[in-house]
């Protein structure tokens, strides 16, 4: 199983000498391509290289057995580094797993207020906030694209670009239909409400991955509104464009100028273009890239926040935290690593099958 470490690594290096090269640096599709494929090998041949070293400093202890004087210290070192070896091998096994060719991408993520009117866009705008603080915690960063507020502080849409190395790999797991229960601000009587928003996560894309004819194109300019200050509502500077073929709209009121807006807005529309030519043209690629821990579609029900019992449940891997205060803070990490975990089994378990 682990010969193909030596391809990796031989391919890693091939990469490393590509990437200084004159020729290379200046062609800038083929050079962002290598340093992304460079660096996903990276944890693997450093797990390697690992291993290699593990098992060097095993056969130096096994020869040391074999002289009397230093036969105790031997068994000793070897008690050590026995277990270690079936924990790097465990690892070297985990990252020859296919692995999702967009995780290592920016992320695109949408939050839209669902079941429940002011209730879930109140929450929507929460979940937006939890996302923000995780992805600061990741040390990500984190550019709001454009909202659409309610009178009451909430959000019915808004949409957040984290960009960092691996932001796909760990907010992935988010799309999906999120259930808040709880006492809603708007409700005088006390009654506890049920409500829904949705999440939306999409690898972004890059100019290089599809092209886009701008006679396919329209683009609109208008006054944005809400939060800015008086700027915001002086210039028609927030942009919309609408891929007509498709009927795709994208829009972004974030940027003081119209121009920084137009660029934002085509990102967005490229990612979304593109996760529907995926969807749309191979289904068989797009169930193995949403391959996580069920099918993480939007129309299932992934995760209850229980507001007056103070849980969270991932109802994918039943797992149930009773810190909703912190998760609410953006503190994901234990509810991420475990769906990474179930989706690493799965992986595993599919293999031997």
């Amino acid at each position: 199983m682990f010969e193909k470490f030596d391809w990796i690594v031989s391919r890693y290096e091939e990469l490393s000498e590509a990437i200084v090269q004159p020729e290379v640096i200046a062609d800038t599709a083929k050079y962002q391509a290598y340093l992304r494929e460079r660096s996903a090998l990276e944890a693997q041949v450093l797990a390697w290289q690992r291993y290699q070293t593990l098992l060097a400093h095993i056969a130096q202890a096994e020869e040391m057995r074999s002289d009397p004087d230093l036969s105790d210290v031997a068994q000793e070192e070897l008690a050590q580094l026995l277990p270690r070896r079936s924990q790097a091998e465990q690892e070297l096994r985990i990252l020859l797993l296919p692995r999702d060719p967009d995780d290592g991408r920016d992320v695109i993520i949408e939050v839209r207020g669902g079941a429940g009117g002011e209730e879930s866009c109140l929450f929507a705008a929460e979940l937006a906030r939890m996302y923000s603080r995780y992805a600061e915690r990741c040390g990500f960063r984190v550019e709001p694209v454009y909202s659409q507020d309610t009178e009451l502080g909430g959000v019915k849409e808004c949409c957040l670009a984290v960009s960092g190395e691996g932001a796909y790999a760990r907010m992935k797991y988010e799309s999906g239909v999120h259930r808040v229960q709880r006492i809603p601000a708007t409700e005088a009587n006390g009654k506890r409400q049920t409500s829904t928003c949705t999440v939306a996560v999409l690898p972004q894309a890059e100019e290089v991955d599809l092209e886009i004819d701008p006679r396919d194109l329209r683009i609109d300019t208008y006054r944005a509104s809400g939060h800015g200050g008086q700027h915001i509502n002086k210039t028609d500077s927030a942009v919309r464009i609408t891929h007509l073929p498709t009927g795709t709209v994208a829009a972004c009121q974030s940027e003081r100028s119209q121009l920084q807006n137009r660029a934002r807005a085509m990102q967005l529309l490229r990612s979304r273009l593109l996760e529907k030519l995926r969807d749309e043209s191979d289904a068989a690629y797009a169930r193995n890239r949403r391959l996580q821990v069920g099918t993480g579609d939007r129309s299932e029900r992934i995760r209850t926040y229980n507001f007056h019992e103070g849980r969270v449940t991932d109802h994918r891997i039943g797992l149930t935290l009773y810190s909703i205060g912190d998760v609410m803070d953006g503190d994901l990490d234990e509810i991420v690593t475990a769906l990474q975990a179930e989706e690493q089994t799965a992986k595993l378990r599919s293999l031997t099958e």
